[in-house]
Formats: structure tokens, C-alpha cells, sequence
């Protein structure tokens, strides 16, 4: 499987860590690493993966980002809007997506304990991958 990784720069120092790991699980499962796309923050991200999924050597995507809370419900407004687009980006493209995106309300202690979510996140889409290979 080639597999694009969509990440977030806001929260850098987390992110950063989160895109390592995924990558080491990429490598670990035997796929291939495609592409990296980084954008200024988890909102950004629908666009790079609709481009990145109508790409042909792009066969899925995990996108990464960290959304902590802050002192109003920005990131619940984000998160909610985001995902929703991401999934109906994954459906019109017909390829899988796994949102490795942690948040809305966390701490950035909480987000930098969930770093590993992103090879969760990686293990989630090499699943459904192999799950939908099938249908």
C-alpha cells in the first residue's frame, strides 16, 4: 500500500513526533511512505488530502494533527467540521483515510501521552485497506 500522510504543523513539537511514528509504523507494516504534505493547521487539511488521494501512486491517508483545548470551543467547531469533510473526501475519492488527528479537549499533556495515536492510526487504514480490498 502507498500511503500519504496529511499533518498538521500547529502544535509542532507534537506533530512532529506524530509524523515519526507513523512513518516507523508505515515502514514497520511493510508499505510504502508516498508522500508528506504539512500544513499550517488541522482546519488545512482537507484540501492536501483531496489532492494528495487523486494522486495515482496514493493508495490511502493518515492525517495527523493535535487539537488541544483553549479557552473557547474553537476546537470542538474545528474538529467537528473537519472530520466531517475528511470523511466525505475519503468517500468521493473511494480510498481510505484514517484520522489520526487527537483532540478536541485535551491537554498538551493528554496530546503529547497520545503521540502513538498516529501508528494506531497507520495500523487503522492498513486494516480498513485490507478490509475493503475485498468488496
Amino acid at each position: 500500500m502507498n500511503i500519504a500522510i496529511i499533518a498538521s504543523r500547529f502544535n509542532e513539537k507534537i506533530t512532529d513526533a506524530m509524523v515519526n511514528a507513523a512513518t516507523e509504523q508505515i515502514e514497520n507494516l511493510g508499505h510504502t511512505h508516498t508522500l508528506t504534505l504539512r500544513v499550517p493547521g488541522v482546519y488545512d487539511t482537507p484540501l492536501a488530502v483531496h489532492r494528495a488521494l487523486a494522486r495515482g501512486d496514493v493508495d490511502g491517508a493518515v492525517v495527523i494533527g493535535a487539537v488541544i483545548t483553549g479557552e473557547t470551543d474553537h476546537d470542538q467547531i474545528l474538529m467537528h467540521s473537519t472530520a466531517k469533510t475528511l470523511q466525505e473526501i475519503s468517500l468521493d475519492h473511494d480510498k481510505p483515510l484514517s484520522l489520526a488527528i487527537t483532540g478536541p479537549g485535551m491537554t498538551a499533556k493528554q496530546a503529547h501521552d497520545r503521540i502513538d495515536y498516529a501508528a494506531q492510526g497507520v495500523q487503522a487504514l492498513a486494516e480498513l485497506h485490507e478490509a475493503i480490498e475485498d468488496a
